[in-house]
């Protein structure tokens, strides 16, 4: 039963003005109310996280890997009406949603695998010298711990896999850190149905129910919750603005604390002249189907195509018009993102060097939007890369393929660039590729950057503006390295250390003893006889 109330340590709560789910295309509203959170309700939610934070923050790797894993189960279950509400708030279609509903559960299974694996908790043991000269060496320990109760916002865009068990939610929960989810407002329905199978999960587990709270609300509810005492990070997935002001309130409390925000990107491809005479047709193709996915709601959206001018050039912006405009037009996440598309999509035509050459839609659902700039457009300033977010693209014409190198050298950070090329082309950009290297978090070669892999490896995040924090990512496991912080221990009896740092090894963890790797153990002394 959907109540529309905040869940505080295990509790429901509903004190505050009331808020409404609506449907994504026709604007009806739903018939139960949410409730924006009051002050008060922020302070208790973050308060029960910080209580629950005191035994969670112990519980051992299997413990928090079998928490992860009953979560998983409870979202794979839930019934067919569960996909019906998310497509209702968010007009994504039925197979997108179960497709997110899917990662959602591998990507906590994923961080199942990564807790239970050890290597996330970075253990490295000096063990003591008392004999070395000129100074003894004392016993040194050091490991990874949680960082404190996470902040975490829902995305507009993936109600499922980026909202209440997302990526954050799943890496707090992995780091041993509880978490407070704002809900987002455009899915609230949805955001209930996760909220109360991760609710069951850890009921099951035995786990203290404060480990996950969530609370309905605006932008005050978020600005509160940031600025809670007891809150030690906070992970976003947003507009450059919303991100920005969170960081900045969150700099601005007597302790300062991380802010982990994926904000802007468009993800410029590169489009070397090789690969425009061999397969410009096709590039075509495929491009416009990547600008056009999810009515490109995505943050991958590649929003910036540059290539050299040339007949070749020319006749692949024809193709790539062509190809957008038979995309067929598809609703927007509702009204408050539509409008903000035409309002990007009107600042595009408002700049010099700037012509539009296609705004494709029809009955209240939008199309395909190409616009051509010129060189100067692009080098002058920042403008082109303003992130539009939509199926909209900008192609860019260029006086030769030093451009490529002026560009990548001014851009701003950005989530991913895209070479498109062939290997003759490609070992002959040693400086794009260097240049492109400081600027993105993920680096493509003849691909396209819409479908970001759950994956160890994987880097979703990127210098300013792409997120807050160039140095982690918000998707694959070393996502669970935000959340931790290390600690080192001196001269302690082992008796009286943490398991993780204990002679013995209970957990079986991988360590650097010595400066030697080692892969679970029994004893450090076993380890050194057995190297």
């Amino acid at each position: 039963m959907i109540l529309g109330h905040h869940y505080i340590a295990g509790e429901r709560h509903a004190a505050g003005t009331p808020l409404h789910s609506v449907d994504a295309i026709t604007g009806e509203r739903y018939p139960v109310s949410f409730y924006e959170a009051t002050q008060a309700e922020v302070t208790t939610a973050a308060q029960a996280a910080q209580q629950a934070f005191r035994t969670f923050r112990t519980t051992s790797p299997s413990v928090r890997a079998a928490l992860l894993e009953a979560i998983a189960y409870e979202i794979d279950a839930l019934d067919a009406s569960f996909i019906a509400e998310a497509n209702r708030e968010t007009a994504l279609p039925v197979a997108r949603l179960e497709g997110e509903r899917k990662r959602t559960s591998n990507q906590l299974r994923m961080f199942a695998a990564t807790v239970r694996r050890g290597d996330f908790l970075d253990v490295r043991i000096d063990r003591a010298q008392p004999e070395r000269t000129p100074l003894p060496r004392p016993d040194l320990r050091q490991y990874r711990v949680a960082v404190g109760p996470v902040a975490v916002f829902g995305a507009s865009n993936f109600p499922i896999a980026f909202s209440v068990a997302g990526g954050d939610t799943a890496s707090a929960l992995a780091a041993g850190c509880p978490v407070v989810v704002k809900a987002h407002p455009g899915h609230m329905v949805t955001s209930e149905l996760v909220a109360d199978a991760i609710v069951r999960a850890v009921a099951k587990s035995g786990l203290p129910a404060g480990i996950f709270n969530m609370v309905y609300g605006t932008a005050a509810t978020g600005a509160a919750l940031v600025k809670a005492p007891p809150i030690k990070a906070v992970g976003f997935t947003g507009s450059l603005a919303a991100g920005r002001a969170l960081f900045d309130l969150a700099q601005a409390r007597p302790e300062p604390i991380p802010v982990f925000a994926e904000m802007s990107s468009v993800n410029p491809v590169f489009l070397l002249p090789s690969a425009l005479a061999e397969r410009g047709a096709q590039i075509a193709r495929e491009l416009a189907a990547s600008v056009t996915f999810g009515c490109g709601q995505l943050c991958t959206n590649p929003g910036l195509v540059l290539g050299v001018r040339s007949p070749a050039f020319d006749t692949f912006k024809t193709a790539l018009r062509d190809a957008l405009e038979q995309a067929a037009p598809q609703p927007m996440l509702g009204a408050g993102i539509r409008e903000n598309f035409r309002r990007g999509v009107a600042g595009l035509r408002a700049l010099p060097g700037v012509e539009e050459l296609l705004a494709a839609g029809q009955d209240g659902r939008v199309g395909g939007h190409l616009f051509i700039a010129d060189r100067d457009a692009l080098l002058a300033g920042d403008a082109l890369e303003e992130e539009v977010f939509g199926p909209s693209t900008i192609l860019v014409e260029l006086d030769d393929e030093r451009d490529f190198v002026a560009f990548a050298d001014k851009m701003q950070g950005q989530l991913t660039a895209t070479v498109l090329a062939n290997g003759t082309d490609l070992a002959q950009q040693a400086g794009l590729l260097a240049a492109l290297e400081t600027k993105v978090g993920r680096l493509l070669f003849n691909g396209y950057p819409t479908g970001v892999e759950v994956s160890d490896a994987i880097v979703h995040g990127g210098p300013y503006p792409a997120t807050t924090d160039a140095r982690g990512t918000s998707v694959g496991s070393a996502a669970i390295e935000r959340f931790l912080r290390p600690v080192c221990y001196q001269n302690y009896p082992d008796a009286s250390l943490p398991p993780a740092l204990r002679d013995a090894n209970p957990w079986k963890l991988p360590r650097l003893v010595d400066g030697i790797a080692t892969s679970g153990f029994a004893s450090v002394d076993n380890c050194m006889e057995a190297i």
